[in-house]
């Protein structure tokens, strides 16, 4: 008799965390997927969920792209021989063509690039980020508005 395969169970959500504040504070207009330069214990906090999105930002420093303000809160088991810094730099993996569009619309149209959710694709860590353009305050009552009427308009077609 065979023996059974044990498979790991998935719940089918390779989200690790999500920036619900860009979506509020920009517009956002292009998407890329970037790799991500991780340390291992980054690896295990990232699969415990302990990352935070909220504050980060990327900065184009040299031609390369770098994640700031990204916060990874070690686990409590950790190797005493590795002194982890919560909250350092790190290096995206773009292709050159991917660098050279984000470079151009960053310096001569005024974009900003936002992370907008970290998730695992075939076991590797991705970074959606994304160009965007900054909301103003009446923008922002505009998004919320139209998603109220949004909200709404469900409403009353599920009534009828």
């Amino acid at each position: 008799m065979a023996a059974k395969k044990n498979k790991k169970k998935t719940n089918g959500n390779s989200t690790i965390a999500q920036n619900r504040r860009a979506r509020h504070d920009y517009f956002l207009e292009d998407k890329f997927e970037a790799g991500i330069v991780l340390e291992g214990w980054e690896v295990k906090s990232m699969r415990d969920g302990r990352l935070q999105l909220n504050e980060s930002y990327i900065v184009m420093h040299r031609g390369e792209a770098w994640l700031h303000g990204a916060h990874i809160s070690p686990m409590l088991s950790a190797s005493t021989h590795i002194h982890p810094d919560n909250i350092r730099r790190r290096k995206l993996l773009l292709n050159r063509i991917e660098l050279n569009r984000l470079i151009g619309a960053v310096d001569r149209k005024g974009y900003t690039i936002v992370p907008v959710a970290m998730y695992w694709k075939r076991g590797r860590a991705k970074l959606e980020i994304s160009l965007a353009k900054g909301k103003q305050h009446h923008d922002k009552r505009a998004s919320a508005k139209d998603q109220d009427w949004a909200r709404e308009k469900a409403r009353i077609f599920r009534n009828k």
